[in-house]
């Protein structure tokens, strides 16, 4: 059989919600010529029985059902799987635009040079309900994307993106240790050997709503995001990467042994508590001792009393108390 022009990668744990939506999409797509592997990681729900229910309806969906081993775990063997050259990720709570992979494949085509290329997205809630978005959209070209990095700000919606598997592949693809932002240490590693790109069409729509793992995991996925930047300061300064084989990460008092200096905890503390104090879940879990932490090491305060305010908005009212007597104490 000749090999497909696009392997699409889908892994789905306990998506049984919003997972025909999903899949519907991906078939449907005017650009036909692909294999949908869609691996289920353990799921206790009804998802494998969805998944094998469209293999048996549609040749180009290949099934994998398995013990959970995480999602990194699933994103690699995915990768393994995959017979075409280009890989196109797609996650089972979010749908597909039509022209999502005709747009995608034209742009790589069009850019040789390029291994990596997105698009912007549409936010919807779980009802499939339109939501209003804020902040700027993902950067466009290289140029803008390295500016990002700098910044700080936000890279590729990974659900829409596309990418050369050779490309994703020689940079060792998706690290183990980065759970919950495994996307943005790979962007960053992937920054160094080819261009990436967005495509300023919303070509995905993205949902979002409480139980997804952005939501749950918020403060995990703030620290791992910041040793994903601090990893990639190290590598852009021509030193060796200290997270490279790593199955798990530090915790952030123990970021000066691993960076081998001095003053790498307290910088990333600081990071991370200054991110975490806009997210409701973080402020409810261990994101908020993070952030006392910071404000007893004398860090930057920098609108930390409207953080008590909408603690009390939140209903939390003894953290709120709990962060305005260290405020006021340091």
């Amino acid at each position: 059989m000749p090999k497909p022009a696009i392997s699409v990668a889908m892994s789905v744990y306990n998506g049984e919600r919003f997972l025909p939506l999903a899949i519907e999409s991906v078939l449907g797509q005017s650009f036909a010529d692909f294999e949908l592997l869609i691996l289920d990681d353990g799921s206790t729900d009804g998802s494998a029985a969805i998944i094998r229910r469209y293999a048996e309806a549609d040749s180009r969906v290949r099934p994998v059902i398995r013990e959970n081993r995480g999602l990194i775990a699933s994103l690699n063997q995915l990768l393994g799987m995959a017979q075409a050259p280009l890989v196109a990720r797609m996650d089972a709570d979010d749908i597909c635009r039509p022209e999502r992979f005709a747009r995608q494949v034209a742009f790589l085509t069009d850019h040789p040079d390029y291994g990596v290329v997105g698009s912007w997205s549409e936010d919807i809630g779980e009802h499939g309900e339109a939501l209003v978005r804020s902040g700027a959209d993902h950067p466009l070209v290289h140029e803008e994307m390295l500016a990002a990095i700098e910044q700080g700000e936000q890279l590729i919606c990974h659900p829409a993106v596309m990418y050369r598997r050779d490309v994703v592949l020689s940079v060792g693809g998706y690290h183990a240790a980065f759970r919950h932002c495994e996307d943005l240490d790979l962007w960053l590693r992937l920054s160094s050997v080819t261009r990436m790109g967005n495509i300023p069409e919303r070509l995905l729509r993205y949902r979002r709503y409480p139980d997804q793992v952005s939501a749950r995991h918020s403060t995990e996925q703030q620290i791992g995001a910041v040793i994903a930047r601090l990893a990639w300061e190290e590598r852009r300064d021509g030193h060796p990467d200290p997270t490279e084989h790593l199955s798990r990460l530090p915790a952030i008092d123990e970021l000066d042994a691993l960076f081998g200096r001095s003053g790498v905890s307290q910088a990333a503390r600081e990071r991370v508590a200054l991110s975490l104090r806009w997210s409701p879940a973080a402020m409810r879990d261990d994101g908020f001792e993070i952030l006392l932490d910071h404000v007893r090491e004398g860090g930057r305060r920098d609108g930390l009393w409207r953080t008590v305010a909408r603690l009390l908005r939140f209903g939390e009212p003894l953290r709120a108390a709990r962060l305005a007597a260290a405020l006021a104490r340091n």
